[in-house]
C-alpha cells in the first residue's frame, strides 16, 4: 500500500500555492468573460464587422472554458501523481537499474518531461485542430503537428539534456555549484539567443529573403531615414501553421535581420508594415532585448542560489515521500517550492513588458506614422479575434501586450486617421 506524503511545512506551501494559483486563475477568466461588451471600445470601432466581433466573443468563451479544463485536469494529474508517491516509485524504479546517479537523473527527468507532454497532446491537439480550426485559424496538417512534436522534443533533449547534466554534475561534486549552474544557463542563452534563427528557427520554418517590390523599398527607407543598418527582411512561412502574423527581430550588431510572417504581409498594406518595422526598432533603440534577458539572467541566479539551499532540505523531499535525497528530484521539487515567488516575478515580469509595448509604439508613432501604427494594431485585433475589453486582472495576469485599445489611445491618434478603415467581411466560423 502506497502511503501519502507527509504533511509538513513545504507540502503545506506547495500545495497552498498550486491551489491559489489554479483559483486566481479561475476568479481572473470569470472576471474577464462578465467584461465582454456587447460593442468594441471606441478604439476599434469599425474595424469590426458584427459576424467579426461576435466571433471575437465566442472565441474569447470557448477559450476560457478550454482553459478551465486544460488547468483543471494539470493540477489533477499533479496532485494524484504527488499523492500516489509517483515521484518515489519513479526514482526507485530507475535506481533498479544499477545506473550511476547522473544518468538515474538524467533519465527522471526525462520521463517526467515526456509524461508531461504526453500529458498535454490531447488538449494540444484539440486546441489546434477543433478550436482553432473552427475560428479559421488553423493550417497545421497532422504531418506537420508531429514533425513539429517531435522536433520540438528531439530539440529539448540535444540542448536541454546537455545543460541539465551539467547542473546535476555541478551540484553532485563542486563547490558553489548554484554560481557555476547560473553561469552555465547565462552562457548558453546568450548563445541560443544568437543561434536562435540561423541554426533553430529553420527546423520549424522556411525563411526566404524579402522579394525586390514597392514593400521591401518602403522598409527599406525606413531604416535608413532613422539611421538603422539591416543585414536583411526576410518571409517566414507562417502561413503553413497558421493564419496569425508576426513579426520580429534577429541578430546583433551589423547582422540585424527582420523576419515577417507571409501572412503579415499578406493582410497589410506597406504603411501598417512599416509601423510593424518601425515598432520592432523601438523595441531595439530602446534596449529592450537586453534588459529583460538581464532581468531574465538574475532572475536565473536566484533561482539558483535558492536552489542551493533548498537541496539539502530532507522536509522538501519528506513531503513528496522520497525514499532517498537526489539532486535530480530536489530540483523538480524545488520548481514547485518556487511557484509563489514565480507568481510575483512574473507579474512584475509581465508589466515590464506592456510598458516596453507602449515605448515601442512611441517610437513607431514619432519615426514613423501613428495612424498607420493604430491601423496595424486594428486589423491585428480584428483578424486575429483578439477580446478587445480584457478585465485587468486578466490582462495583469497573462497579457505580455496591453490590450489593444489602450495602445491605440495611448498612441493618441485622432479617429480621422483611421475611422474609415475597413476589413473583408468575416465568414461565419466553421461548424
Amino acid at each position: 500500500m502506497i502511503d501519502p506524503p507527509s504533511l509538513n511545512l513545504y507540502s503545506a506551501v506547495i500545495l497552498a500555492a498550486l491551489l491559489v494559483s489554479w483559483a486566481l486563475g479561475r476568479i481572473a477568466t470569470i472576471l474577464n468573460l462578465n467584461a465582454l461588451r456587447s460593442v468594441p471600445p471606441p478604439e476599434l470601432e469599425g474595424v469590426y464587422d458584427e459576424t467579426r466581433f461576435r466571433r471575437s466573443q465566442e472565441y474569447t468563451r470557448e477559450r476560457s472554458r478550454f482553459g478551465f479544463w486544460t488547468s483543471t485536469f494539470d493540477l489533477a494529474a499533479l496532485l494524484a501523481f504527488w499523492w500516489l508517491g509517483g515521484f518515489d516509485v519513479l526514482d526507485r524504479w530507475l535506481r533498479g537499474f544499477d545506473l550511476s546517479e547522473l544518468w538515474t537523473g538524467l533519465l527522471f527527468i526525462g520521463a517526467l518531461v515526456v509524461g508531461k507532454a504526453a500529458v498535454d497532446l490531447p488538449f494540444s491537439i484539440w486546441s489546434t485542430f477543433v478550436i482553432e480550426e473552427r475560428y479559421g485559424f488553423n493550417r497545421t496538417t497532422p504531418k506537420t503537428f508531429v514533425l513539429d512534436l517531435v522536433k520540438s522534443l528531439a530539440l529539448g533533449a540535444a540542448l536541454g539534456g546537455p545543460v541539465v547534466a551539467a547542473i546535476l554534475v555541478f551540484f553532485q561534486r563542486v563547490e558553489n555549484a548554484w554560481l557555476w549552474s547560473w553561469l552555465l544557463v547565462a552562457a548558453v542563452t546568450l548563445l541560443v539567443q544568437v543561434v536562435l534563427p540561423t541554426w533553430i528557427l529553420p527546423f520549424f520554418y522556411r525563411f526566404t529573403p524579402l522579394d525586390q517590390g514597392s514593400v521591401r523599398q518602403a522598409l527599406e527607407d525606413y531604416a535608413r531615414k532613422v539611421g538603422f543598418g539591416l543585414d536583411g527582411i526576410f518571409v517566414i512561412d507562417g502561413s503553413r501553421r497558421s493564419t496569425r502574423s508576426n513579426a520580429f527581430f534577429t541578430g546583433f550588431g551589423k547582422t540585424k535581420r527582420i523576419a515577417l510572417f507571409d501572412t503579415l504581409i499578406e493582410k497589410h498594406p506597406e504603411d501598417e508594415l512599416v509601423a510593424v518595422l518601425a515598432h520592432e526598432v523601438g523595441h531595439y533603440r530602446r534596449r529592450h532585448i537586453p534588459l529583460m534577458t538581464v532581468v531574465s539572467l538574475l532572475h536565473t541566479g536566484v533561482l539558483f542560489f535558492l536552489l542551493g539551499f533548498f537541496l539539502q532540505q530532507h522536509g522538501l523531499f519528506e513531503a513528496f515521500s522520497m525514499e532517498q535525497m537526489s539532486v535530480h528530484a530536489g530540483l523538480v521539487f524545488f520548481g514547485l517550492l518556487y511557484t509563489p515567488l514565480e507568481m510575483v516575478l512574473s507579474l512584475f515580469i509581465l508589466a515590464m513588458q506592456r510598458r516596453f509595448e507602449f515605448q515601442a509604439d512611441r517610437f513607431a508613432a514619432d519615426t514613423a506614422e501613428a495612424g498607420g501604427m493604430a491601423r496595424a494594431l486594428r486589423r491585428l485585433a480584428a483578424d486575429n479575434l483578439t477580446n478587445p475589453s480584457p478585465h485587468p486582472l486578466y490582462a495583469a495576469l497573462y497579457y505580455s501586450h496591453p490590450p489593444v485599445a489602450q495602445r491605440i489611445r495611448a498612441l493618441g491618434v485622432h479617429r480621422s486617421e483611421y475611422a474609415d478603415q475597413r476589413l473583408e467581411p468575416s465568414p461565419e466560423p466553421a461548424a
